[in-house]
């Protein structure tokens, strides 16, 4: 194919950057691909064969297939690789070219990279992804953020690609800086402590109440019809039903219970931590994954410290519906504390964001879609500045419904000896965010006490200091 006839350009032919590509491809628009391994290269010509499609190793003429100014997305390992490729790109580009990392980068490293090549007059935004190779190759969910004018010179392309939900495509521009990635990392926090939650309902429901996998697959495939109809409940179904090739059972109980992490969701957990945003459900979700990794300790554990693990000895089915519920809570919360932390961030970092479309583009294509999402967007429709989502009048009336089922859950978690940091922490957000007055005026005391850290009081502005072991004065 003749050189500068193509609309756009991918670094890394892996799985999720063959299968944008080829989706762009779908829909029209001549790609080119760049890839160090030329088994990916010809596995992209391959797939694209009888589309406008052409791949090469050879940096310089994946630069000279681009159409100008040229828009280049790379799909490499975030750290030291996007940095490598951006050094290679560089020189081979004009003023007005774009570079646009659709990677998990750190959003401080996306800063970093767009001042620097701001400096050499390029463009340079962070655009987050989210829907696997399968929404890659069909419509995931996009989350950009940058310069806007760069992002209205690939919004065509994006817009063809993205998931569609009542013919609207599940990408927006979000803002300026580092907020797609920003947006991104904390729907992966969001994405953890949804995980987590059902991780502990699968083990509620199989450990405490002896249910086997294709019991657990039926009560989330009607789940997956009601109120909590998501992707993830979705999938969890399809694993209980799957049968491992190797030896006949079911590849759930073959697989070892170690979770492995590439580090969004501890990103997000020390993000809100600087903020001063709580985030207890998805804290919970960073911790019980680095949990799992101590395979033998445990192991030894369970042989040396005993505690409560008695059988469930009520009404079953009456707990598989308390379960439902508290899932709903629990979900509901774990929203609400990722909102609060962008609502947060958007003020501290000048990103200015909506969240009625950060919700909106969350609806299709992406890992965390759910049901939910549409009440989460009516939220904010109706009021833009609503601080937490629990104070949303509809939203609030149906976790009320519904939050002593959670209480219910979390008290038979304890009898049984199961973990549930997850259920148990959503509801402890859901009980200290509705306290009017928290103990943490104990917490103050005792700083001023053995620091000399000040205090407020409730009576009188200022600040205060007293010396605690004294005599009444």
């Amino acid at each position: 194919m003749a050189a500068t006839t193509f609309d756009i350009g991918m670094v890394g032919l892996g799985v999720m950057g063959r299968n944008l590509l080829l989706n762009m491809a779908d829909h029209g628009y001549g790609v080119a691909g760049l890839d160090t391994d030329a088994s990916k290269v010809q596995a992209l010509k391959s797939e694209g064969a009888g589309k406008k499609v052409e791949a090469t190793v050879d940096v310089k003429a994946f630069v000279g297939l681009l159409k100008s100014p040229k828009a280049i997305i790379l799909l490499v390992p975030a750290g030291k690789a996007v940095d490598a490729v951006i050094g290679q790109l560089t020189p081979l580009l004009n003023v007005g070219d774009l570079i646009i990392d659709a990677g998990n980068s750190q959003f401080k490293d996306t800063d970093r990279r767009a001042r620097e090549l701001d400096a050499k007059q390029l463009h340079f935004f962070g655009m987050g992804v989210s829907g696997g190779e399968a929404g890659a190759r069909h419509g995931p969910s996009l989350m950009p953020g940058g310069p806007r004018e760069a992002y209205e010179h690939v919004r065509p392309i994006l817009e063809a690609v993205a998931a569609k939900v009542q013919g609207k495509p599940c990408v927006t521009y979000l803002g300026p800086g580092a907020c797609g990635h920003y947006v991104k990392m904390v729907h992966n926090g969001i994405e953890y402590g949804l995980m987590q939650i059902l991780a502990e309902t699968y083990d509620l429901l199989h450990r405490g109440l002896d249910m086997d996998n294709f019991e657990l697959a039926k009560i989330f495939e009607h789940w997956n019809q009601g109120e909590l109809g998501s992707f993830l409940i979705e999938i969890t179904a399809k694993i209980f039903r799957k049968l491992d090739s190797k030896t006949g059972k079911h590849l759930i109980d073959m697989v070892l219970d170690v979770a492995r992490q590439k580090g969004t969701g501890k990103w997000t957990s020390q993000e809100a931590m600087d903020l001063q945003v709580p985030l207890l459900t998805v804290d919970a979700a960073v911790g019980l994954r680095d949990m799992s990794a101590y395979e033998q300790e445990r192991a030894t554990a369970s042989k040396l410290l005993h505690g409560a693990h008695g059988a469930f000895g009520g009404d079953a089915k009456a707990f598989v519906q308390h379960l439902a519920h508290a899932c709903y809570v629990a979900t509901v919360v774990t929203y609400a504390q990722g909102f609060v932390m962008m609502r947060k961030a958007s003020q501290t970092y000048g990103y200015n964001l909506n969240l009625e479309e950060v919700a909106r583009i969350w609806r299709g294509g992406c890992i965390i879609r759910a049901a939910l999402l549409d009440d989460i967007r009516a939220a904010f429709q109706a009021q833009p500045d609503l601080p937490n989502l629990l104070l949303d009048p509809k939203i609030s009336q149906e976790i009320m419904k519904r939050q002593r089922e959670l209480r219910s859950v979390v008290r038979a978690a304890i009898d049984l000896g199961i973990p549930a940091a997850g259920l148990m922490n959503a509801l402890a957000y859901f009980d200290a965010y509705r306290t009017a007055r928290l103990p943490s005026n104990l917490t103050q005391a005792q700083r001023d006490f053995f620091g000399a850290h000040t205090y407020e009081r409730i009576d009188e502005k200022g600040t205060f200091h007293s010396r605690w072991d004294a005599d009444f004065d």
